[in-house]
């Protein structure tokens, strides 16, 4: 069978099946199978054994669970409350205050956990009901929130992150490095703009007369960061001083969060077990995906899809820009419709060697991609972001309310994705001085 009628048959099979409401997993282990016997018969299927013994094995992937339990320990600890109280204490002379600390403390969470889900959850519950109670403007604190929740896809240690090093086979300490600038950069670019908007429209964000707060209660409202930072610290220094690689670098985060949770005494039973149950929940569908992603591109390249592909973009003779714009336009239309852990497993290892061919840094393009899985993540109607934050909604705010909420933060990730394509320097920079594991 041509390669080419290959290529179609495989995409529009699901491109179908998706819209059939079929989970991503089983479409592509399904189309994978079938596509499998009808191409090489039934004994070529010990492929799906071999990719699916691939994964299991994989040494990259063992950090995912890790990094998730971590996650959700956290999460249940009380310390993202701690957090929350502090900002609040430190930021409310400044215009949009509350606002501006919820992007910091956004930035905290992802440096903390890597999920974007727990971010936005917890900010949902903590500091939306405390911005309207202000007065705040409901589109600037949903914007805010939902914004500031997908800082966790670039800000390391990022689940997605993971993913995409496991499948472009880069090293996952160099993905981590790289993305602490843009991820600061957008987080530098939310309170900015938070807080001139609020200078040109005080009634966005009123300021109310409250209490004088003297030096001693404001630091001591910092012992709430200790043990955020010692954790940060033990993660990604650990790596980046070559001591762990970042599988091993999970093990110690486990272990930073648990002793969290001890310290404010929220190290029960009923939280582990419901850790636990996230932990399994959220790796379970990874892993489901990741399997059935690889059997279902070991078959497209197998056929010859990949080189077919890659030629008719060589045969266009179109400036390399473009193709990379496309890519990107490509990556934002499927996050309309897929998970960002789907179209990783799909497209990186089919843009991959168009990448090298147009003589791109992968590495580079490994933010790109990041980017604009935030942007999908925020973008309506199906991003997932505005479902998190559906969850939390008070009554009277419906979901058009969320959606103009987030279009001056898209323009602003959309600035970003231009300024990291004009600039590359700014993600390659610090990736290129820290000295890295042997290891990936």
């Amino acid at each position: 069978m041509n390669s080419s009628l290959v290529l179609v048959l495989m995409f529009a099979g699901l491109l179908l099946l998706l819209l059939s409401g079929m989970p991503l997993a089983f479409v592509l282990s399904a189309l994978a199978v079938v596509f499998t016997v009808l191409l090489w018969g039934t004994d070529a299927l010990v492929l799906t054994v071999l990719q699916t013994f691939d994964a299991m094995t994989s040494d990259i992937l063992l950090a995912i669970p890790l990094y998730v339990l971590m996650a959700s320990v956290l999460q249940r600890s009380g310390i993202i409350e701690a957090l929350y109280r502090a900002m609040e204490l430190w930021f409310r002379r400044l215009p949009g205050g509350l606002a501006v600390g919820t992007v910091v403390i956004c930035t905290i969470m992802a440096a903390m956990t890597g999920i974007v889900g727990a971010a936005v959850a917890a900010m949902g519950i903590l500091a939306l009901p405390s911005m309207l109670r202000r007065g705040y403007d409901q589109r600037l604190a949903l914007g805010t929130i939902c914004a500031g929740g997908t800082l966790g896809i670039l800000i390391p240690p990022s689940i997605i992150t993971i993913v995409y090093a496991a499948t472009a086979q880069i090293s996952v300490g160099k993905m981590f490095a790289a993305g602490i600038v843009p991820g600061l950069v957008l987080a530098g670019l939310y309170m900015a703009y938070i807080v001139i908007r609020v200078m040109l429209q005080p009634e966005k964000a009123p300021r109310q007369e409250a209490r004088a707060i003297g030096w001693r209660e404001r630091l001591g409202s910092l012992t709430s960061l200790i043990l955020p930072s010692l954790i940060v610290l033990a993660v990604l220094g650990s790596i980046y001083a070559g001591i762990a690689t970042p599988t091993e670098a999970a093990a110690v985060g486990v272990i930073g969060a648990l002793v969290s949770a001890a310290c404010q005494r929220e190290l029960t039973v009923g939280n582990l077990k419901a850790a636990a149950m996230d932990t399994l929940r959220v790796t379970t569908m990874i892993m489901w995906i990741t399997i059935g992603a690889k059997i279902f591109v070991s078959i497209f390249t197998g056929t010859g899809g990949a080189d077919s592909l890659l030629q008719f973009i060589q045969d266009l003779e179109v400036n390399r820009w473009l193709v990379l714009l496309a890519m990107m336009l490509v990556l934002v239309f499927l996050g309309l419709f897929l998970d960002e852990i789907g179209i990783i497993l799909l497209c990186v290892p089919v843009f991959l060697p168009i990448i090298h061919a147009f003589h791109f840094d992968p590495l580079w393009f490994g933010v790109l991609f990041l980017i604009t899985a935030q942007m999908a993540y925020i973008t309506p109607p199906f991003g997932y972001t505005l479902f998190y934050i559906k969850g939390v909604l008070p009554d009277g705010i419906g979901m058009d309310t969320v959606y103009r909420a987030i279009v001056p933060f898209l323009v602003l990730q959309l600035l970003a994705l231009a300024l990291f394509v004009l600039f590359p320097d700014l993600v390659t920079w610090l990736p290129e001085r820290i000295v890295q594991p042997s290891q990936p």
